[in-house]
Parts: structure tokens; C-alpha cells; sequence
């Protein structure tokens, strides 16, 4: 447990408490959105953070965060869930398993804390009730956008509508307020709906519809249509009856490239020309096949293109099978002789490339390379924060979606905000030849006359514009905060 000196004004504040599924992808988003709570809003937090094992990037992070006297931040340890799941079992169960576990430790905590709000992460929901029994307003904090958030509700009308498999329907499915959204692109727990993925994922669905608001890191510029559909209580079937708050996009900051392991990153990167670099990179969760990281590097060469690629060791089994088990940031697991890129890419492709790329092994500070002036293009699995990082610097994409909602996002990037380019099949129904990936390395690090690049900028000037003082994403928060401001401490 982390913790701090306590002031005697905070004890007069309203006291909020955030909760964050495991993961840096789910830790990330409600940092971020801790952080502008207390420095925006001036409000009490504790982040509670559930953890079977934090990795080292997890644990400097919340150091990070405890360092700058923020607010508090309390692990809570799950108990061994090894007897209640499968081998196979994918990201959306085990997260699900964890988060019911750890009810009864969370419920101690919360019971101690008595806290004025409780905002919950999609995967904590079942720590409502426990909300409940205090008599304090509770939030469900989305870390993705609008779209997102409207399927995920609407499948639990889905469920009864659709027969058979939502994969095999041959029109797209049809969201009130909302773009369709095409089979090939639902989510991974919907590619099989008699599998118990689905099941948890359904859960999660029904469980959106229990709080008393619901925060999106997202924004009205860019998805007005999508968050009035949420809002809008003549669609979405009537089910959802809560506000929305559009109060992205919420990223991490740009980590300090002045450390010893990212100095030679970052004196080659200083070398280069303006917007000459394509930064390449599948999240802290995704893997590539032997067959399909051969392809992208001999992509990467053809281009010519000057690149810095985080490169992780290939694997015949799930695309996300890296999730529960990298995120290290360094750690000794990345010094590993079998980790090596010279034991997985193509014969002579490091020293053929050595003048024109750089290989990371594992992990890369990847906020601080995407704001480098050098950086003008970004091949990404397009998690969401990931994304995020990219819009918010103006950064055009290759998406190359892998698992979880990626696909939608890629959807999203390249149809409707036109940021992105995307292979012509799906890289998880077909392998990525290296002349497509190389023309789409050309296609988005053009400089001039390049659409794509000029509406990545717009899109760079709406977000900077929404989190101003006098932007919709700071308003939604605002009022947030006033409602927080309202409920008496416990």
C-alpha cells in the first residue's frame, strides 16, 4: 500500500475514490483522470488499484503519482484465481474473475475509506453495490469512446434480437444514433457467443446500466452524434437513463526521455528530420506471428522509411497473449537472451537497417517519442490510450487492429475521423504482406498534400481545444465535479 501525509483541508473535501481493473491500460486512464480531478477540481482521491502482481512499469507509475503528493493510492490484492479459470480463458474473464474476488477486500476498503463518490473502471461495476450500501453516488468511468460504449449497452438488447453467431450475420448491426457496426468488427467476447468470454462480456453490459453516470474518454468534436445517442433516452432501446460525460481525451504525459535506457533512443531521434520517423508498436498486450513479424520487418525495409520499432517475440498462440505478462518497462524479462531481435527477424535486417531504424526490445517510452517533433507517423495495434496518444500530437496511423474493441477503433480512425489507413484484411484473419505494409508506411509518412496528415492535425487542435478551460470535455468535468462537490463526507 501506498500512502500519504493527510492535510486538514482535504479532510473538508469531498472524498472521491477511483477504482482501476489490473493492467496498464486500465491504470493509465484513471490516473489521468485522478490527476485533473484534484488539480482542476481540487478534490480528496484515493485510486484503488486491484493487482494480482504489478509490474515494474505499474509500480513506477503509482511511485510517480505518490511522489507528486496527488492522493493516495491503495493496492488491493486478488486473491488465487488459478482454480477458477482456463488456460484458454481470454483478457475479458480473468479480468472479470479478478474484480468479483476481490469484492469482499474492496468492500473493507471502501468501508474504512468512506468515501463522498465512487468512480469504477467497466470491469469494477459489481463494486456499485457496495456504493450502495454506503449511500454514495457512483460513476463508471469508460477508458475508450463513444461507439464503444453504445454497442456495449445495446448488446443486451443484441442478445435477444440476433440469432446465431454475430460473426456469421450478413448485415451490419444497427445502433440507434449511431454508425452500424459490421460484423467482422464486434468485439472479441462477441465472436462467440457460447463461450463463457461472452457471458462475462454480457455482464459487463448489463452492469453499465446500474450507475449513476457514465465518464468517456472521448469528446463532443469528434463524436457528438455517438454521445447523443447515449444521452438521447428515445434511443438505445430506453435501457440507459443516466448522463454522459464526454471528458477526453485523457492521456499520460510525455515520460522523461533525460533516463540512461532512452538517452541513445533519444540522441539518434534528435538527428532526424522533421516528422521523417514511423514509430512502430502492438501495445503492452499484443503479439505477432513468426510468419507476420517477418512480413512487417521486410515491410519496414522496403519502405525505407526511417523507423523505431518495440519489438516483442513472435507467438503461435492468441494475438493478445501478452497482456497479463509484459508491461515490464524494462525489467530483466527484456535482457533475455531468447528475447533478442536477432532470434526472430529476418537474417541481416538489423545491420541492413542500422541506419535507417532502431530496435527497442519490449518497451519504449512511447508518450514522449509520439510528441517528438521527429515522429510523423505511428503503425499501431490502436488500443484506445494508444490512440489517444496519437491524436493528441497529431500523429497519423496505420491501424493494425489485433484484439479486445481494436478493430472498431481501427473502424473509427480510418472511416470516420480519416486519421488512418488499414491493411485491405483484417492482420487477425490474414497475414500482412511486406509490399502493403510498405506502401502504407509511404501513404501516411507523405508530407505534403497528404489528407491524412492534415486532418490528424485538425483532429489535434479539437482535443487540445475540448480540454481547454472553455472546452465541452473541462465543462463536462466541471459539472462532474460540482455534483461531487454536493455529496457530504462520509
Amino acid at each position: 500500500m501506498f500512502n500519504r501525509a493527510v492535510s486538514q483541508m482535504e479532510i473538508h473535501m469531498p472524498h472521491v475514490a477511483l477504482l482501476s481493473s489490473p493492467g496498464l491500460g486500465h491504470i493509465i486512464p484513471v490516473i489521468e483522470l485522478g490527476k485533473r480531478l484534484v488539480l482542476q477540481h481540487n478534490l480528496k482521491l484515493t485510486i484503488l488499484v486491484v493487482a494480482s502482481q504489478t509490474s515494474e512499469a505499474e509500480d513506477q507509475l503509482m511511485k510517480s503519482v505518490m511522489s507528486d503528493k496527488l492522493c493516495d493510492i491503495v493496492e488491493v490484492a486478488v486473491p488465487d484465481i488459478s482454480d477458477l479459470i482456463d488456460a484458454n480463458d481470454g483478457i475479458v474473464t480473468r479480468l472479470r474473475v479478478m474484480m468479483r474476488q476481490v469484492c469482499p477486500s474492496l468492500r473493507s476498503v471502501l468501508c474504512s475509506l468512506r468515501p463522498s463518490v465512487l468512480i469504477v473502471d467497466i470491469f469494477g461495476f459489481e463494486a456499485l453495490s457496495i456504493a450502495e450500501e454506503l449511500k454514495i453516488p457512483k460513476f463508471i468511468y469508460v477508458a475508450s469512446h463513444a461507439w464503444f460504449t453504445s454497442l456495449l449497452i445495446y448488446t443486451t438488447v443484441l442478445d435477444r434480437q440476433v440469432q446465431g453467431q454475430y460473426v456469421d450475420q450478413e448485415e451490419p448491426f444497427q445502433i440507434p444514433g449511431c454508425s452500424p457496426v459490421r460484423p467482422e468488427d464486434v468485439f472479441d467476447p462477441m465472436l462467440d457467443r457460447n463461450t463463457r468470454e461472452y457471458q462475462e462480456y454480457l455482464r459487463v453490459a448489463f452492469g453499465m446500466l446500474k450507475s449513476d453516470g457514465l465518464l468517456l474518454n472521448s469528446w463532443e468534436d469528434v463524436q457528438h452524434k455517438d454521445l447523443e445517442s447515449l444521452r438521447d433516452p428515445d434511443l438505445l432501446g430506453g435501457i440507459l437513463k443516466v448522463p454522459v460525460y464526454g471528458i477526453g481525451p485523457l492521456v499520460r504525459p510525455a515520460e522523461s526521455n533525460s533516463q540512461d535506457s532512452n538517452r541513445n533512443l533519444f540522441d539518434w531521434l534528435d538527428k532526424q528530420s522533421f516528422e521523417s520517423v514511423i514509430f512502430v508498436s502492438f501495445g503492452s498486450g499484443g503479439t505477432l506471428s513468426f510468419e507476420q513479424t517477418t512480413e512487417v520487418a521486410w515491410g519496414l525495409e522496403l519502405s525505407q522509411q526511417r523507423f523505431i520499432w518495440v519489438t516483442r517475440p513472435p507467438t503461435a498462440g492468441r494475438a493478445d497473449s501478452a497482456f497479463f505478462s509484459t508491461g515490464d518497462g524494462g525489467s530483466q524479462q527484456s535482457d533475455r537472451d531468447d528475447h533478442h531481435p536477432s532470434n526472430f527477424l529476418p537474417e541481416g535486417f538489423l545491420s541492413r537497417t542500422k541506419n535507417i531504424g532502431v530496435v527497442v526490445q519490449q518497451w519504449a517510452p512511447q508518450a514522449a517519442l509520439l510528441s517528438h517533433p521527429s515522429v510523423g507517423g505511428f503503425l499501431s495495434h490502436c488500443g484506445w490510450n494508444s490512440t489517444l496518444e496519437s491524436l493528441t500530437n497529431g500523429v497519423p496511423m496505420i491501424a493494425w487492429p489485433l484484439y479486445a474493441e481494436q478493430r472498431m477503433n481501427a473502424t473509427l480512425l480510418e472511416e470516420e475521423l480519416g486519421v488512418a489507413v488499414r491493411p485491405k484484411v483484417l492482420p487477425t484473419k490474414k497475414v500482412v504482406e511486406r509490399d502493403e505494409t510498405a506502401t502504407m508506411v509511404k501513404q501516411i509518412m507523405k508530407l505534403n498534400n497528404n489528407p491524412i496528415r492534415d486532418r490528424a492535425r485538425l483532429i489535434q487542435h479539437s482535443a487540445l481545444k475540448a480540454l481547454s478551460e472553455a472546452g465541452s470535455s473541462f465543462i463536462a468535468l466541471s459539472q462532474l465535479a460540482q455534483q461531487c462537490q454536493k455529496c457530504p463526507n462520509q
